[in-house]
């Protein structure tokens, strides 16, 4: 997770950030928590949120929503999760599932029509290439827990 964060940052625009872990508030009682969020914040805005105090992002904000799949939470980073970023107008959702070769990442945009959902664009297992939300290339053998 952290090895993704990272390579994420590194190619970030100044007004992006990556967060592991944070809560988004979609709704009086849904706080889902992404394994990764990418988020975009407005430069020099004198009421960015602080980090430190902070409990949640807005969805409004969230550019990329990643889930790391494992045995426990497979029902719900597959079907409930994405169902509930596409409704909020998330454009993008990212999942990440373990495969003999290493980790496998499931790329989807968001097609907003009358029922928001996702729609699949990409299958990385060797290398993440996108120019959306901003240009990324991820070495995504590189991302394999080393032991």
């Amino acid at each position: 997770m952290r090895h993704l964060a990272n390579a994420l940052e590194e190619v970030a625009p100044k007004n992006v950030d990556v967060l592991l872990e944070m809560t988004m508030k979609l709704g009086r009682y849904q706080r889902p928590e992404p394994d990764i969020l990418v988020y975009e914040f407005e430069e020099g805005r004198d009421d960015h949120i602080d980090w430190y105090q902070a409990t949640h992002v807005p969805p409004e904000d969230v550019l990329i929503a990643i889930e790391i799949v494992s045995p426990e939470s497979r029902e719900r980073d597959r079907t409930t999760k994405p169902m509930k970023y596409a409704a909020a107008g998330i454009p993008h959702f990212w999942r990440i599932e373990p495969e003999e070769t290493g980790p496998v990442i499931h790329v989807y945009e968001l097609d907003g029509g009358r029922d928001p959902r996702y729609v699949p664009t990409t299958i990385a297992r060797e290398r993440l290439m996108l120019d959306v939300p901003f240009p990324i290339d991820v070495d995504v053998r590189a991302l394999a827990p080393r032991h």
